[in-house]
């Protein structure tokens, strides 16, 4: 299963750097190990077109590598503060995308403008507060940002978003950067509207009950209509 882990973190760091979302060895990605407290991350300054499984390092929820010689990202903190807050999550995906990486260099939240980002986020996009790289308490203050959405600012950084699996975090990555820049460019034109809490809840609830094959099958058994 490690090694099956392993081989997506590679796959879907290369489709990062392909859509843009971050650049040479920035950014980070890790998955979780079904049912265990450990998780593989990609290596530090490593970059993402030249690696391996065989580079993909396993980490504990303490943060300890516990195989591979390969030093793991530095924000191997924060992607462990996340697994363990969030049992749900089972991957993480950091970014560094242009326009979410504005609004992160002025500290705005991305308001829930856009009933797709309301649907897969659940909430605006928060910023955390501001801490170094890799430290202790940038990781206390994404997971008290991030709460119970999927996706985050890191003040003056870049992006994180969770999910269910890589695909879902890398979808969010896509959504993300694209609310934000529409968020950029509707203050242009005018004043953004965000859609209220209760609108924000029936997309979310509809977005876990329904959308998809495994919404349809989820629906079926509820007895929806």
């Amino acid at each position: 299963m490690l090694l099956k882990l392993k081989q997506m973190v590679v796959e879907y760091g290369e489709k990062i750097v392909k859509e843009g979302l971050v650049v040479a060895t920035w950014g980070n990605l890790s998955a979780r190990e079904e049912d265990k407290d450990l998780f593989v991350i990609t290596p530090s300054g490593l970059n993402y077109n030249t690696l391996s499984p065989e580079d993909i390092v396993a980490v504990d929820f303490a943060g300890n590598p516990i195989d591979n010689s390969k030093k793991p990202s530095v924000e191997t903190p924060m992607h462990a503060a996340i697994y363990r807050a969030r049992a749900d999550v089972k991957a993480i995906i950091h970014t560094h995308s242009i326009n979410a990486s504005a609004c992160a260099a002025s500290r705005t939240e991305i308001p829930c403008i856009m009933e797709d980002i309301a649907s897969m986020v659940g909430g605006p996009v928060k910023v955390a507060k501001y801490a170094p790289t890799g430290t202790q308490e940038l990781a206390e203050n994404v997971v008290a940002a991030l709460e119970h959405r999927n996706a985050v600012i890191l003040a003056n950084h870049g992006v994180v978003t969770v999910g269910s699996c890589l695909e879902e975090a890398f979808k969010l990555s896509l959504m993300v950067e694209k609310t934000a820049e529409i968020f950029i460019k509707s203050k242009i034109l005018g004043q953004p509207y965000s859609l209220n809490l209760s609108e924000v809840c029936r997309l979310k609830d509809f977005y876990v009950r329904c959308y998809g094959q495994e919404g349809k099958n989820r629906k079926e058994e509820s007895g929806i209509a």
